[in-house]
This record gives structure tokens, sequence and C-alpha cells, in this order.
């Protein structure tokens, strides 16, 4: 089975001890303060989840995130992906400092749409509850949550305002998570249960995962199959998008697993490590130089990373730094690998002191290093990103192309196709007309060759193509009637061996000396050395024939094949000396040309004899 329901990925966030959990147990009766080590420090340390059936027929899931400064970035995985969110503000302390910053967190990650619940309401009186109000709407001003429900809660003895909690919940708008793309579900815990094996758990972002597939643990490549899977702590068939999902995997060891770590098909997700983005810096953030080294979260992923300013909104031309308060263009490069596609959003954390510096989203993940003089330009590719043009990333994938897969995690979904791959229309256009230039250079260096070998031009400035994509090229434009095709050969379609009167006065005289040296023609070596041109032009042409180390004229071989086979009309087989009798050849001679019409299927060779061959 699947639970298939429309679901809704709620957050709860706050400042520690505002009552988040208790107000999810009251709701849900899930204690989500589940390991020992939560209860005896009394926060939520781990990411905690329950389901709540909403009066819609929607499913909630509830991801109550800690609150903790020091825990921070366990509640910035957890608010990726979320489709709203419950803010918790205790009555009793009003807006405190880690409320503030979970509020710019979940602005920074998009989050949308969500509710203020004014917790522990019963613990104050009218006048305090009412200033407590009144704080939270001065802070939500400007944010996502600007116009939102604030409602007051209470999950003590006697709970109040839950009825009206649930009502709002389920008035929020709902999720937009399609079905495709890419399996992907980022790992936030991975441990070993008892007569299961290994375990690990995350919320799907995409795609699907069912009991037996194949799947690989990425950034690091790790194979692995699935042998069970649960969503909301039922086993089911299959997991979907949104759902808190758990996989018990076989062919992996727990020690090679970890948090940050994304599980998907093989071979559908890239490692990243240049990443070109949109930043928002924090107005309340310090200014930071070019190049300065930060913390980057992305999904359940923390690495290391380098931030290099391209644009700023409004700035200089060339910045020195992120401005606090503005918004960016910036290539962010990593210490070690991540997983993340176009569209992710991320959050930026300062090394030390811990704090949070902004967030944006990802536009490239796999982005060129851009150089410093590049940065204008990268800039700018980026705003023809950001309007909708998708084609900037078939342009960044040059001659190489995209794969259909690649192309589909890009969101490009028109292109110039060649082979297998999508090219930007201008790179096939540019790649089409060197192709055509070599052409007529080689004609004009060779006049007198008949075209130019196919593999002669696969080299530079098309040496850099695959095989499969320089042959596609060739034949393509041999399609649409831009080249001919002749054998091995390719040409123009206007192309035509013209000689002058020097030219055609050697070639005739060339022709001439072969037919007049008859069944014994001339040596190659000899007509090559003296006329390399005229000699290849008769050979590709066909007038003159190689045998051996010989060159023979068509019409004396032709002679020769009509010889053989009125002698066959009056005899059953041919000895090597009834062919020099019949020739006047020597042996030296003689040998060649009967293997030679053996290879034509003129005769066919049994024992020392020669029989009719079947051509």
């Amino acid at each position: 089975m699947s639970e298939s329901r429309p679901r809704l990925v709620i957050g709860t966030a706050g400042h520690i001890d505002h009552g988040k959990t208790s107000l999810v147990k009251a709701l849900t009766g899930e204690d989500l303060d589940r390991l020992p080590e939560e209860r005896a420090r009394g926060i939520t340390i781990a990411l905690g989840f329950t389901h709540l059936d909403l009066p819609d027929g929607r499913l909630a899931a509830f991801v109550d995130v800690p609150g903790h400064e020091r825990l921070v970035r366990t509640m910035i995985s957890g608010a990726t992906g979320l489709d709203a969110v419950l803010l918790c503000v205790s009555a009793v302390d009003g807006v405190m400092p880690q409320t503030r910053e979970h509020l710019a967190i979940l602005d920074l990650l998009g989050v949308k749409a969500g509710i203020v619940a004014l917790t522990m309401s019963d613990l104050v009186d009218a006048e305090m509850l009412e200033m407590a109000a009144l704080d939270v709407e001065e802070v939500v001003a400007g944010t996502f949550l600007e116009g939102a429900p604030v409602l007051a809660t209470a999950a003590g003895p006697t709970p109040a305002g839950l009825d009206a909690l649930v009502a709002a919940l389920a008035a929020l708008p709902a999720a937009t998570r399609p079905d495709g793309g890419p399996l992907r579900l980022p790992i936030d815990r991975a441990f070993v249960r008892q007569g299961f094996g290994t375990v690990v758990t995350g919320t799907l972002r995409s795609g699907r995962v069912r009991d037996g597939d194949e799947v690989e643990v990425q950034p690091e490549g790790l194979k692995a199959r699935v042998r069970g899977v649960q969503v909301h702590g039922h086993k089911v068939d299959e997991a979907l998008p949104g759902q808190r999902t758990a996989l018990n995997l076989a062919g992996i060891e727990r020690d090679d697993l970890a948090r940050g770590q994304v599980i998907g098909h093989p071979g559908r997700l890239p490692p990243a490590s240049i990443l070109d983005a949109r930043l928002t810096l924090l107005a309340a953030a310090p200014a930071l130089p070019d190049g300065a080294h930060v913390r980057l979260l992305v999904g359940t992923a923390e690495v290391l990373a380098v931030v290099h300013v391209l644009e700023v909104d409004g700035g200089e031309d060339e910045p020195d730094g992120l401005i606090p308060g503005r918004r960016h263009r910036v290539q962010i490069r990593t210490a070690a690998p991540l997983i993340a596609l176009p569209g992710d959003r991320f959050i930026l954390r300062r090394e030390s002191p811990v704090e949070t510096l902004g967030g944006g989203v990802i536009l490239d993940p796999w982005a060129p290093r851009a150089r410093r003089r590049d940065r204008a330009r990268v800039a700018a590719e980026l705003a023809a990103l950001e309007a909708g043009d998708r084609g900037v990333l078939l342009a960044r994938a040059g001659d190489a192309g995209l794969a259909p897969s690649q192309a589909a995690l890009r969101g490009v979904t028109e292109g110039a196709p060649l082979a297998d791959v999508l090219l930007h229309p201008d790179r096939l256009l540019a790649l089409q007309a060197a192709l055509l230039e070599a052409l007529a250079a080689y004609h004009a260096s060779r006049p007198l060759s008949p075209g130019a070998p196919r593999r002669e031009l696969h080299r530079p400035p098309l040496g850099h193509l695959a095989p499969r994509l320089y042959d596609a090229l060739v034949d393509g434009l041999a399609g649409a009637g831009a080249l001919v095709i002749d054998g091995p050969r390719m040409r123009l379609p206007d192309f035509e061996i013209r000689m002058d009167a020097s030219q055609a006065a050697r070639s005739a005289g060339l022709e001439a000396e072969v037919r007049a040296g008859g069944l014994e023609g001339a040596k190659a070596s000899d007509l090559l050395s003296r006329d390399p041109e005229l000699t290849h032009l008769h050979v590709e042409s066909g007038t003159l024939v190689r045998v051996a180390d010989r060159l023979l004229h068509r019409d004396r071989l032709r002679a020769l094949e009509a010889q053989v086979r009125a002698w066959f009309g009056a005899h059953d087989a041919m000895a090597a000396a009834d062919f020099k009798e019949l020739t006047g050849l020597s042996r030296k001679h003689a040998i060649p040309l009967l293997e030679w019409l053996d290879g034509q299927r003129i005769t066919r060779r049994d024992g020392d004899q020669r029989r009719p061959g079947a051509g």
C-alpha cells in the first residue's frame, strides 16, 4: 500500500522552551521527545515527526525542529521542503532571538504560508496575551507570515485553542509538490535496528521509492537495495514526495552512512561542488569580503565553502564583498561535494562566531568555475537564467551537450538534438559551420581529391567531439543536403574536380602508361612518388586498380574477367599453369592476379586449382 492522500508538510519552529513539542503532542497525541538525551535535556535534538488527519481529508505531517542555537543546522534541514510553518511563540516570554532567527531562515528557505501559535496562553492574563500578539505582529511584518493567523493556544492540563488551530491548519493552501523528478531522499538519521539491519530516515523531496529498488548513496556513489519502506511508521509498498520515509537498506553498512548524504536511483544525482546562486545577506549580518569562508547548508548536508561575489543588485560593477541587506549573484565553491538541484534553497552560516548570514536559491549546481575576468559575463548568464532562459544551461554544457536525464534535472525541455544529447542551437550551428568550412578547406588544398575521408576531418576544430556526435553531425548535414557522402568520403554538393591543361595532359599520360602495361600494369610506388595527386585521383575514381604492389587499368581487368569466364565455359577447373598460359604472364604477376580474381569472386580456390566463383 501507499499513503496517497494529499499531504501538507508543516514545520514547527520557535525559541527553545516555547512549547513546540508540547503543542504537537496536544494535537496528535505523539511525544516527540523520544531519545533519552532529549528527555534528559528537555529539548528536541533530532528532528521529530508525526502526523495529523485534517478535517478536509489531507494528512498534515509535522516536522518538529529544535530551538537551541547550537542546533539551528538541524532546524534548517527540517525546514527544507516545508509547505507551511507553525511558529510557536510563548505568551509568557514573547519574541526571543531564536524566534527571529528561525523566522529569517524560514523566509530565506522560501516557505510561503504559516500560522503563529501563542503558546502557554493559560499562564498569562489578557493584557500580557495582547502584548505578546502585538509583539508577534511587529516581528512578522514584511515576512511571509505578515497577515497570518495569530492564535492563542494552551497545551497544559486544560488544552485551549486547539480546535481553532486545527481549522486554521486545514485552511492552509494545498501543497504543490509534483510527483515527477528524480528520487531524492536526504538522510537525516542512519542507524541499525535489531532484526532489520541498516535503516535511514528522511523526508522524500522528489520521485518515488519502492520496496526492492536499487538505489545509490550520493555523493559517494555507494550502491544498496531497498528491502523495506515505511511512511509515518507504517509499512508501505512505496513512498511519495513530502512523506516522512524510513528505508531498510541491504548491501551497505551503517558506518558508510551519514547525515547529509542523499538516496537516489543509480546515476540520476550527479554531485556538485561549484554552485551559482542567488544570495540574500541578512540586514543584521556582517559585511563579508569576496572569498569569505562560510558553512553552506543544503537539505541535510552541511559543508565548508567559499563565496565569490559576481554581482550585487543595485551595487558596484565590481563588488569586493557581500553587503548586508542586499541581494547578490554569487558562486559558491564547496570543500566537499554534495547533492543539490536547481531551485534548491540554501542557508549560509558563519564559521566563527556561529550565526546565520543569509540564504537563497541555487541556480546552477554544476556551474563552470568563474574567473574574476568572467564574473560580469557569468552574472549576465544568471540574470537570463532567473528570467526563465534555460538555454543558458545548454550553452554552459558546450559541445558535450546534455543527455535527456541531465536536461530534465536542469529543467531544460528544448534544444537542438545531436545523437543522444541536446545542444544549444547556436552551438549546433557553430559545429555545422566548422565542419563545412573544414570540408571547403580540404577541397581547396586538395583540388584533385574527390572528397575528404570521413575521419579525416574529425580533428580540430572538431576533434573534441565524441565519435557518435561527430558521426551525427556529418549525417545530419548530409540529410539536409549540405554535403554529400560518397562511400568513405564526403564532399560539398557543388564540388567538382577541375583540371587545368597541364594536369589534364599529365592525367592522360599516366592512364595511357598503365594501360600500355597490360596485365603487368605499373609499379604503384613509382607512380605515387612521381605524381601522387593524380595517381590517387585515378585510384579513387576506379580508373586504376591496385593488385598487390602494381596498378592496373580497369579496362584490362574487365577484359581479363571476360577471358576467364569464357575459359570456364569449356573447362571445369583452372590450374596456375593454365592461367599463365591463358595470359602469357610469369608466375610473379599471375599469382597476385589469381588472388585478386578470388577476391572479386570471379574464381574460387579449390586446393591447387580454381573453379568458377559466384561473382
